[in-house]
């Protein structure tokens, strides 16, 4: 494919505008509480490095892909998660992959880690995309009227994890899980002055109170899962060797030892939440950066006709659609699936020249580091030509962190990946979905980045 030009000016879609000086207390609280993304300053976009005492303590914003690899890399054993992350975390995913910390973690890490190798995230290309077509055929049958794009993502993925971790079925109104998901983040989200205050956990956190309903839900769910699923294997008959499968079989190659109940369900909470948001949003904010610039779309739907051709998409096609691919990255580089990530020191350490002491925070959020200006050229404007052809092997590996990197690097992103390239292929041969006029578009951090009000589409045919 030859290497797309695309129109100038270029797309820049909505983003709060940074402030000129750091917010006083109160104002953060208050902006933190409603969306974290306005808290950041210009100097946050614009120099590779701030370091220095605020609400948090001492606290560094690292957006220099050298110091980014000594921190998550070279020295990683000497950054945990800091408090305020498993305080905000830990009362809504428990303590799965994404919240355990030293031995726990590294447990969990090994144990978890054959199932999303390159071999069984291959098998499952085929589920996603048999899900992605029950999308495009209630997609179809909407011509002409306006849904929304977000709902709509989310009863794909989580249909997706019916047929990949669940594969004898949920056992509960999907939408009715994806309403828990979404009050659950909406209500963790926010982060609590309490928290960053570092008040006694024995104070009630309004968004605690607000999640416990989903919290309790999702409890329910899982564990009827966990106990169909023991019942079926203590039965003797064949047993589906999806994700749920795995989980009960996992074995620490180091001890032996498997997961108990807790553990799987903490994690099972984690790949429900966790990873089912991740493509939801990549996708819904994917289709809507396509909706808004032509070019791109035109580039999109002529690689998907030549590749695919009348359809529908299988799993064949998950390598074979590089413009597809570029738009769902750079789609991550603009609203990546987790706004930042935060470490603390445990032992003095010296980064980006500057002596942090022990209990640092050390901050490194993909928003802003896919945003910077020393980094990347126009980095507000939506281009994938920047993930296209040579292009792509010239951004440096730690200037670009939609899944995290080093040891704690996301272990579903090429699950995430593969099924956000699959279903945006589909999607895009079958309908072509256009923002409603009435549409407002606004990004707001809720654990993982999602459009404040929905993502109002409406949708045309294009195939059948």
């Amino acid at each position: 494919m030859d290497e797309p030009i695309l129109a100038r000016p270029r797309f820049s879609p909505p983003a709060p505008t940074p402030m000129r000086e750091p917010p006083d207390l109160f104002s953060f609280l208050r902006q933190a509480r409603d969306n974290p993304l306005a808290t950041w300053t210009r100097d946050h976009f614009e120099k590779p490095v701030v370091y220095g005492k605020g609400v948090l303590g001492r606290v560094m914003v690292l957006s220099e892909p050298r110091a980014i690899r000594h921190v998550l890399v070279e020295n990683a054993e000497n950054y945990r998660k800091d408090a305020l992350t498993r305080r905000v975390l830990a009362p809504g995913l428990g303590q799965g992959l994404f919240t355990a910390e030293g031995e726990d973690w590294r447990t969990l890490r090994r144990t978890l880690a054959p199932m999303f190798s390159p071999r069984h995230v291959a098998s499952f290309a085929e589920p996603m995309a048999v899900a992605a077509r029950r999308l495009t055929r209630r997609l179809a049958r909407r011509e002409g009227r306006t849904v929304d794009v977000e709902i709509e993502t989310t009863r794909l993925t989580l249909d997706v994890l019916e047929r990949t971790i669940f594969t004898s079925g949920l056992e509960r109104d999907p939408d009715a899980l994806g309403r828990a998901i979404t009050k659950l983040f909406a209500a963790i989200g926010p982060v609590d002055p309490l928290d960053v205050l570092g008040l006694p956990e024995w104070l009630p956190r309004l968004g605690r109170i607000q999640a416990r309903p989903s919290i309790d839900f999702f409890a329910r769910v899982v564990d009827e899962l966990i106990g169909t699923r023991r019942a079926l294997v203590e039965s003797g008959a064949e047993v589906p060797r999806d994700l749920l499968t795995l989980l009960l079989e996992a074995r620490d190659p180091e001890t032996g030892e498997g997961l108990d109940d807790l553990d799987v369900r903490a994690n099972i909470v984690t790949f429900i939440g966790a990873g089912h948001e991740t493509t939801a949003n990549a996708l819904t904010w994917a289709l809507y950066l396509v909706s808004q610039a032509p070019d791109v779309r035109a580039r999109l739907e002529a690689e998907v006709d030549t590749v695919v051709g009348e359809g529908p998409v299988a799993a064949e096609h998950a390598g074979a659609l590089p413009w597809t691919k570029a738009v769902i990255e750079e789609t991550m580089r603009l609203y990546p699936p987790a706004a930042f990530m935060s470490r603390e020191a445990i032992a003095e350490d010296r980064v980006a020249g500057i002596r942090l002491p022990a209990g640092a925070i050390v901050m490194i959020a993909p928003w802003v580091l896919h945003r910077h200006t020393l980094i990347w050229d126009d980095p507000a404007a939506f281009d994938p030509t920047r993930f296209f052809g040579e292009a792509r092997g010239r951004i440096d590996r730690y200037a670009y962190l939609p899944f995290g990197a080093g040891p704690r690097v996301c272990i579903g992103a090429a699950f995430a990946l593969q099924e956000a390239v699959l279903a945006l292929a589909e999607i895009v041969r079958a309908v072509r979905l256009d923002l409603a006029p009435e549409a407002v578009v606004e990004p707001v951090q809720r654990v993982t980045l999602r459009p404040r009000n929905g993502m109002p589409m409406r949708v045309t045919r294009r195939a059948g």
